[in-house]
């Protein structure tokens, strides 16, 4: 969006340079604080920002919530963004002459502002759902093609474990030929952060055509997500069209842990000795602890 002025007004540096008349004496000290140097301000630590300004820790809280942040690292990410477009292919935050140190931390700080906002917009109820429609699949493929291939082939280690006959599969032939073989109370996840891939849209519609209980964990708002029996809507403030992806390969792995987790709490405790044994099976292959 862009203002009467022409800028755009979700730059978090305009925002600020904007409402500084209007901020109390302690909120002024923090601004001003960020605007001497913002490159600096996104690699402080909320303490350090604190004694930059000369004020507590709560008012560097408290101006950032009052920029629309869920907290400080969400406020850091957003002026990071603000700073620069970021390095074409690399990532969307990192600028040319980032040091090191520079471009760890945005990637850190960003990875842990996306996780947060993810686990903001996750619905509860949805999760439940896809959950219960694992629990009852009489067996489940993984597809992911891209940066989400690696996401499903993770979503297969986790799930074979619970005696469910259980496959990846990161070619779309493969997929499309499953898609086609599948039928009833088989369940198909389609991870895909964009959720536009042609492919992985029609490979859904072919599932479904076949009776099988098609997943989706992908953007809400996509012609993947209309496809799908159930969708797990993840987003990240990331743009693959031209980055890399990062923390929505990030996002997507949590969201496999957060299934694999459900699946176990609803197979009841009994499950866990099943659990155990496999995981004993693996002592012998290891040096023990010093």
């Amino acid at each position: 969006m862009v203002d009467h002025t022409g800028r755009r007004d979700d730059n978090l540096i305009d925002q600020i340079q904007e409402r500084l008349p209007r901020l109390n004496k302690s909120e002024r000290k923090v601004a001003e604080a960020i605007l001497r140097d913002p490159s600096a301000a996104t690699r402080y630590s909320i303490a350090a920002l604190a004694r930059a300004a000369d004020v507590s820790e709560p008012t560097v809280n408290r101006f950032c919530r009052g920029f629309s942040a869920t907290g400080f690292p969400d406020f850091k990410i957003r002026l990071a963004q603000s700073i620069a477009t970021g390095t074409p292919y690399v990532g969307q935050n990192i600028e040319p002459d980032d040091t090191a140190a520079e471009f760890t931390d945005k990637i850190m700080l960003t990875t842990i502002a996306s996780l947060d906002k993810a686990r903001q917009s996750l619905d509860p109820e949805a999760i439940a759902t896809v959950v219960d429609y694992l629990i009852q699949a009489k067996q489940i493929s993984f597809f992911g093609t891209g940066g989400s291939a690696s996401v499903a082939m993770d979503a297969q280690h986790k799930f074979f474990r619970f005696n469910i006959p259980v496959s990846f599969y990161d070619d779309t032939l493969m997929q499309r030929m499953l898609a086609a073989g599948a039928s009833v109370g088989d369940a198909i996840v389609l991870i895909s952060y964009t959720g536009r891939t042609r492919e992985t849209v029609e490979i859904a519609h072919l599932a479904r055509s076949n009776g099988a209980t098609v997943i989706g964990i992908t953007n809400p708002d996509s012609p993947l997500a209309e496809a799908c029996t159930a969708v797990l809507g993840v987003t990240a403030p990331e743009d693959t069209e031209v980055y890399m992806p990062m923390t929505s390969r990030i996002i997507q792995l949590a969201v496999i842990d957060v299934l694999a987790t459900g699946v176990t709490l609803k197979r009841g405790p009994d499950f866990l000795e099943h659990l155990r044994k496999i995981k004993e099976s693996l002592k012998p292959t290891r040096f023990p602890l010093q």
